[in-house]
């Protein structure tokens, strides 16, 4: 095998690969991927990387994407995400950027993305264990290395604008194998049972599920994305004990036809990324008999920092409903007043964490949750302090689109807000003013090539005036007022 850096996420990575190279580990529509595949791959991929070297992967949720971000991890490189479904123009913009040594993806992402004169070295996936055409090219590049890094996620987050967040290799260990990670021993044989992946691989839910697998050396079923039918399958077929579904996901399987015998494997289910209300936790645990583990986590965080466990469940919940659990993972957790004071149990204020994956020396991180935590430890989400919106566990940032809206040259001005959602918790939608005639059919088309999917709006208003406050900005209080007189969006785009 090629030379392993010497961490012990990558050695567990190595020492899982290495048990049984011929048994399933990823099921992908409908075809089974062995371990010996992924390796081929991931061999293939590891000696492009150095330590702390970057290296761009257009990341899909498919064998190879795994393969291939498990060969950068296995070489001690740092994966540095690329969403390609946040729109071609920021992809390309994000891509030249980054001056990155090496981007790895599906050839047509590759060649529909890669800005011409990106003097990066291109490896175009094929299936897992098939052999990556590598193109390589000199020179170009101006990324430095991040030494300690495994992956460099793009993310608005909770603590601030949108920016890339360093996972160091520490964080995520601590998050996959666990506190004593250093010391921890690999096993010594493959788990049974087949696990579900549907978050995606651009998202850290997707990244820490398939770490979590590997390192755990269980199988998995890896999802494209959340579909109810196919996940549907997949649990019937493969009867796990435990599944993760955003609040989206979960209300979507709330609301469908599935009975609890189609459930009949899960004992329990995780939610987080997004706030679930106890309402809609509770309905699914009467319908399908499951309690709905809630949690706390973001990217800045290197993962979870406050959930619920069974045993608390079963202990707290009626009385503590609604809470998304206690602090994990060695997390610290507070309420502080908007001058930093902390505040006394069930006083609400801004939340601060000191996560146990950033380890003992870690500082205090203020979030723009507010929040309020009870005598006992649980944590309630109070609401939001920014005015981001929270689409089935994406963060919409109102003034991304606002932007992408001003940029058509018939828009004179736009305002975005979120207008509640049964489904999705919120979705963006827009007040639009024009200096010059358009439909909305064509606002829509502008959008979906600058913005990723869920951040376009789920419905756009064409007003002869925005109203605004005497500062002269938008009055978002009457825009919302506006949309909640139609409630039901005139045509679905998102």
């Amino acid at each position: 095998m090629t030379p392993v850096h010497d961490h012990p996420l990558s050695r567990r990575i190595a020492d899982v690969l290495a048990l049984r190279p011929d048994a399933n580990a990823i099921e992908y529509e409908g075809h089974w991927h062995s371990w010996g595949r992924l390796t081929a791959t991931a061999q293939r991929i590891a000696p492009l990387t150095t330590p702390g070297r970057q290296i761009g992967i257009l990341l899909r949720n498919t064998p190879a994407h795994v393969a291939a971000l498990l060969g950068v991890l296995l070489g001690g490189g740092a994966v540095v995400v690329i969403n390609q479904a946040r729109g071609e123009d920021r992809t390309r913009a994000d891509i030249e950027t980054l001056g990155l040594p090496v981007l790895i993806g599906t050839p047509g992402d590759l060649s529909a993305l890669v800005p011409a004169g990106v003097g990066a070295t291109t490896v175009a996936l094929a299936g897992p264990g098939d052999e990556p055409r590598v193109r390589a090219a000199a020179g170009g590049t101006t990324a430095p290395d991040r030494h300690g890094v495994a992956v460099r996620m793009l993310t608005s987050g909770t603590t601030g604008p949108p920016k890339r967040i360093d996972l160091t290799y520490d964080m995520l260990a601590h998050s996959v194998i666990g506190t004593d990670f250093a010391t921890a021993p690999a096993p010594t044989e493959l788990r049974r049972g087949v696990a579900i992946v549907n978050a995606p691989l651009v998202h850290i839910g997707g990244v820490y599920r398939v770490l979590q697998c590997v390192c755990d050396g269980r199988a998995f079923a890896l999802l494209e994305k959340f579909e109810l039918e196919r996940w549907a399958d997949a649990v019937r077929r493969h009867r796990p004990r435990a599944v993760s579904l955003v609040p989206a996901a979960l209300r979507t399987v709330l609301h469908s036809d599935l009975t609890r015998e189609d459930l009949g494997s899960i004992r329990a289910v995780t939610s987080g990324t997004a706030p679930l209300s106890a309402d809609d936790a509770d309905a699914f645990t009467e319908k399908f008999g499951i309690p709905v583990l809630t949690s706390y986590a973001a990217t800045e965080f290197g993962g979870g920092v406050a959930g619920w466990t069974l045993p608390d469940y079963q202990r707290y919940w009626k009385t503590k409903r609604g809470s998304v659990g206690r602090a994990t993972l060695g997390a610290q957790l507070r309420v502080v007043d908007e001058n930093g004071t902390p505040l006394g149990p069930d006083q609400p204020g801004l939340l601060e964490v000191r996560p146990g994956q950033l380890g003992p020396n870690a500082e205090w991180m203020r979030t723009t949750d507010l929040a309020r935590i009870d005598a006992d430890g649980f944590v309630w989400i109070l609401g939001r302090a920014d005015q981001a919106i929270i689409r089935g566990g994406f963060k919409v940032m109102p003034d991304d689109v606002r932007a992408a809206l001003e940029s058509h040259p018939a828009v004179a001005g736009a305002a975005v807000v979120g207008r509640p959602d049964p489904r999705l918790g919120e979705t963006p939608v827009a007040m639009v003013e024009l200096r010059s005639p358009v439909d909305t059919a064509e606002l829509f088309a502008h959008l979906r090539g600058r913005l990723a999917r869920y951040e376009v709006p789920t419905d756009i208003a064409i007003v002869e005036r925005i109203p605004r406050t005497p500062s002269g900005k938008p009055d978002l209080t009457a825009v919302r007022e506006h949309f909640a007189r139609h409630a039901e969006p005139a045509e679905e785009h998102a």
